[in-house]
């Protein structure tokens, strides 16, 4: 009787292209995963910061108020710009504030678009004379008792938009938010206010 032959499967070879998109997704993941570190200990030696805007100074140069309750002032802003990176270059720009005063606006403080260099700071001077502005009894009550105290109280809001590039790690842009309080002598006394801006 004759033996039964043995029976063997078929072998199975994986397709090539399998192969190739193995390796090609392993290269990438290797890819990411360096850059990732680079950019993690990029981070950690350069230790970027945010650029911010500060209230520099601020002085009330002359004022005037008559008995018909019309208000007019010149005042003079100092908005400070400062990029403390030792590695990255900062921009502004969308650089717009309101000077006001008890809900009146003043004057709007605009700038163009500027540049700075590494660990520098650049300064925005707005000098501005202001049309009689008519108050109500309220207000007008306010100025008479600013006068007597000799302060007057205004107040500087606004934002800029900021961008600074950090070699491999990339740029980033932030919104840098300034409200501030500006309690100036009514005897041309130049005031230093304590004031920076927020980001988001």
């Amino acid at each position: 009787m004759p033996e039964p032959k043995p029976v063997f499967g078929s072998r199975h070879h994986t397709n090539p292209l399998i192969w190739c998109t193995a390796v090609i997704c392993a290269i990438i993941t290797v890819m990411v995963i360096i850059a990732g570190m680079v950019v993690f200990i990029g981070y950690l030696i350069i230790k970027p910061k945010v650029p911010q805007i500060s209230a520099a100074s601020a002085q009330l140069d002359t004022i005037y108020f008559d008995q018909a309750s019309l208000l007019q002032v010149q005042i003079t802003v100092v908005i400070q710009a400062e990029n403390d990176n030792e590695k990255a270059r900062a921009s502004f720009h969308k650089t717009s504030f309101g000077l006001g005063f008890r809900g009146h606006r003043l004057a709007d403080l605009v700038a163009q678009p500027f540049g700075m260099d590494t660990n520098s700071s650049v300064e925005l001077n707005y000098e501005y004379q202001s049309n009689p502005i008519a108050l109500d009894p309220e207000d007008g009550e306010a100025v008479n008792m600013s006068l007597r105290e000799g302060l007057m109280n205004f107040e500087v809001k606004g934002k800029t938009r900021t961008r600074w590039r950090v070699w491999l790690i990339g740029s980033a842009e932030f919104w840098l938010h300034l409200d501030c309080r500006l309690s100036l002598p009514i005897n041309r006394t130049r005031i230093y206010p304590r004031c920076s801006s927020t980001y988001e």
